[in-house]
């Protein structure tokens, strides 16, 4: 019988499950995460983040999608990790480096609750691209691709409420402009000169996001370079969380994006393994 200790913690509204596995014994498998990630069935989370030891940073983030697929950063879950990896005594400062599969990201616990994260450089712009989709390539949108950790098409639109999230998101998330891998969809309502609203079609929680802090970077990237938005930028989170993206504006491009916003411990408990319902 296996069991162990987790926390459930949010960033904006973005749920995870943190797990110390320092020791590294946690049995890594897909369809185990999708399982303790399950809404009904098993804890409940938009991913699974494990902390473990690393020889690069002060530890290693290794960070799951709710579905058991392995993703390279998260922003909100970096957030989160950060102020666990302090609680659980992996760090003893408030200022931190840690390893993820889109390389070192250094953190900060700027206040009890309150976390920033140095963010990867953008790569990949692609502005003002058109994504063909739907099952007969019906529809055309313009929006705005780059890579912050991991991809995003970002959408700019009037009225984002209105917005049909899962239909529009899983379309263009699946159009061929971004296969194999697909994309991270985000829809936002930018209002000049320095807010915006989003709502995100996240990739490996197949769903709406209730927040989504690489999307609220890429949010904030696009719009300095091509929307004609201000830095620093607050962009509120589909459960009405406010994240700050602020970062260097140097001939017509950003560098050094930095996310900014609330964490908080929802709960602690104990998960036996065994009596999970697990399909392999």
């Amino acid at each position: 019988m296996k069991k162990i200790h987790f926390t459930k913690m949010h960033g904006a509204g973005n749920d995870f499950v943190l797990i110390d596995d320092r020791d590294e014994t946690f049995p890594e498998r897909g369809s185990l995460i999708a399982a303790m990630a399950a809404d009904h069935t098993g804890i409940g989370c938009e991913g699974v983040i494990l902390v473990r030891k690393s020889e690069k940073a002060d530890f290693r983030m290794t960070f799951y999608n709710p579905d058991g697929t392995e993703a390279d950063l998260c922003g909100n879950g970096s957030r989160c990790v950060a102020a666990f990896a302090k609680r659980i005594g992996a760090v003893k400062s408030n200022c931190m480096t840690f390893e993820t599969g889109a390389g070192l990201v250094d953190a900060e616990i700027v206040d009890e609750g309150l976390v920033r994260v140095w963010m990867p450089e953008p790569k990949g712009r692609r502005y003002d691209c058109s994504a063909v989709c739907g099952e007969d390539g019906e529809m055309s949108v313009t929006g705005d691709y780059l890579v912050v950790g991991v991809p995003h098409f970002i959408v700019p639109v009037s009225n984002v409420t209105k917005v049909d999230v899962e239909k529009a998101g899983r379309a263009l998330r699946l159009s061929p402009e971004f296969a194999p891998n697909g994309t991270n969809v985000d829809f936002v309502q930018y209002i000049p000169p320095s807010k915006a609203i989003i709502r995100t079609y996240e990739r490996g929680v197949e769903a709406e996001s209730g927040a989504c802090g690489t999307g609220a970077v890429a949010t904030a990237v696009a719009g300095v370079e091509a929307h004609g938005m201000s830095l620093p930028m607050h962009v509120r989170s589909s459960q009405g969380y406010d994240l700050v993206i602020d970062g260097d504006y140097r001939q017509s491009q950003g560098t050094g994006f930095t996310l900014t916003g609330p964490v908080r411990v929802v709960f602690e408990g104990e998960l036996d393994l065994d009596l999970l319902s697990v399909e392999d």
